[in-house]
């Protein structure tokens, strides 16, 4: 069998192997093994092993994965949900739809400090869910609410995966933050003009509340979100303006966070030994998982190259005469599909590196690219039948919910996210603004410029089973 056809079969095999059930990250590593060795590489696929693996963990960029996750476990454990939810009730009481507007705004803040779309969801389903529905609100909006506001800290910053995204595709996670900003916000914004909508031209569906809630001193609204909406916001933004600012790389930025997220749940009163002991042994678990992630993503992503099925992937996108826009859909609709099956931690790391290749050739920027990307995976997590997010609320939510009730309530939010990526690719300055006017070439020095550029990323087409790539270590990349 000829190399081209042992990469596609590879391929084939890696898709077989997952829909059995077996562990992702070993899968990759055991048939980019095997695959290799079978190939051209021979013996030689040990030593590329073993320069991935120090190429992985020598990565600077990803310093920044355990200190957020870090983050957002202590800031989950440190009981301000609850709090937090209540004054934006209050403070949104007399607006249409309150609740689903007070739950959208706290997962959209509290995804945004976590990025962990289960807990959100399952957080917010045990506390918002059910007071929605005991102020009458209908299952489905609930549903859908608490599930599409729950998915929002994949995209908007810090995001654990643009990350992942930026170190895949060699792109500037500083960038990749002010890019995805307000597409984050705007979507989120829509999010939030759906619910008011349903709340003006439905009121059955999502009525008013009692008098006595809505009709608070405003003192008691003011202190309210004194003690628990300013502290949170004012960590984020802290975080996030160090970085977009250039005050600050993602990883001491991060740093920073995990230190004012202890801060925060010792002044909440929250921060126990165990809780803390919980937080690092669940972060430990989270990194170790990202990371093997990456090993055998870039094994199994250098053994196809090598062997040559990048290129057949190339030339039969090549052969089907597609321009910018219908590349972009047929990739996005793959990107879709794989949603359904995979996390967007498999997505990113296997199969959005067998894109990147191509965009030069349909003059897409991987920027753009990363962004659109992160818009499409809040389907990943709503889209029936494998909807992740449904299950995690299905898990919580009372018997007399069912999941055709939660499908239902999350189908308005799918079509809302496919309107904002219409929007964004309608008008690339709702994404590329930003970061083109805070890190325009002309504004920069060249040492700033380079170090916007981001680590680059692994170029499959170098690897030789002869040479300098396995006499000598791979330099590690550099940090944004």
């Amino acid at each position: 069998m000829s190399d081209p056809a042992l990469g596609i079969t590879m391929l084939v095999m890696f898709i077989f192997v997952i829909m059995l059930g077996f562990p992702i990250a070993f899968s990759l590593m055991a048939l980019g093994l095997f695959f290799g060795y079978v190939g051209s590489l021979g013996d030689n696929v040990f030593i590329l092993f073993v320069q991935r693996t120090y190429a992985v963990m020598a990565n600077d960029v990803l310093i920044s994965v355990p200190l957020f996750v870090f983050m957002g476990y202590i800031i989950e454990r440190a009981n301000i949900l609850d709090r937090l939810f209540r004054s934006l009730q209050l403070a949104s009481g007399a607006i249409p739809g309150s609740l689903a507007v007070a739950t959208l705004a706290t997962c959209a803040l509290f995804a945004t400090a976590t990025g962990i779309v289960g807990a959100v969801v399952t957080l917010m389903g045990l506390l918002a869910f059910p007071a929605m529905l005991r102020a009458g609100y209908d299952v489905r909006l609930a549903a859908g609410v608490t599930c599409a506001g729950g998915c929002l800290g994949i995209l908007i910053p810090p995001s654990i995966m643009l990350i992942l995204y930026g170190a895949t595709a060699g792109v500037s996670v500083v960038q990749l933050y002010a890019a995805a900003f307000i597409p984050g916000l705007m979507l989120a914004g829509l999010y939030i003009l759906y619910a008011i909508g349903v709340g003006v031209f439905y009121p059955e569906r999502a009525p008013k509340l009692p008098p006595e809630e809505r009709n608070v001193p405003l003192g008691t609204v003011l202190v309210a979100l004194a003690t628990s909406f300013l502290p949170l916001a004012a960590l984020i933004a802290m975080v996030l303006g160090a970085i977009l600012m250039g005050m600050a790389t993602p990883s001491e930025a991060a740093a920073m966070g995990s230190l004012g997220s202890l801060l925060l749940a010792a002044g909440y009163r929250a921060l126990t030994f165990d809780r803390l002991k919980e937080s690092v042994l669940l972060t430990a678990r989270t990194s170790a998982m990202v990371c093997w992630l990456f090993v055998g993503s870039f094994i199994f992503s250098s053994v196809f190259g090598f062997l040559g099925g990048q290129q057949v992937i190339e030339n039969f996108v090549d052969s089907l005469s597609l321009n910018s826009f219908t590349f972009m859909l047929l990739a996005q609709a793959i990107i879709f599909v794989l949603g359904w099956p995979l996390e967007w931690t498999e997505i990113i790391v296997i199969f959005v590196p067998i894109f990147l290749p191509l965009l030069d050739n349909f003059d897409v920027s991987p920027l753009f690219f990363g962004v659109m990307i992160a818009l499409n995976l809040q389907t990943s997590f709503l889209s029936p039948p494998v909807a992740m997010a449904t299950f995690y609320l299905k898990g919580v939510a009372p018997k007399h919910v069912t999941l055709e009730d939660i499908f239902a309530g999350v189908m308005p939010f799918i079509y809302i996210v496919v309107f904002c990526m219409f929007m964004v690719y309608m008008f690339p300055g709702i994404a590329l603004w930003l970061p083109d006017y805070l890190y325009a070439p002309e504004a920069l020095s060249p040492a700033e410029m380079q170090e916007l550029d981001g680590p680059p990323p692994p170029a499959a087409e170098d690897i030789a089973p002869e040479g300098n790539f396995f006499d000598e270590p791979e330099e590690a990349p550099k940090a944004d």
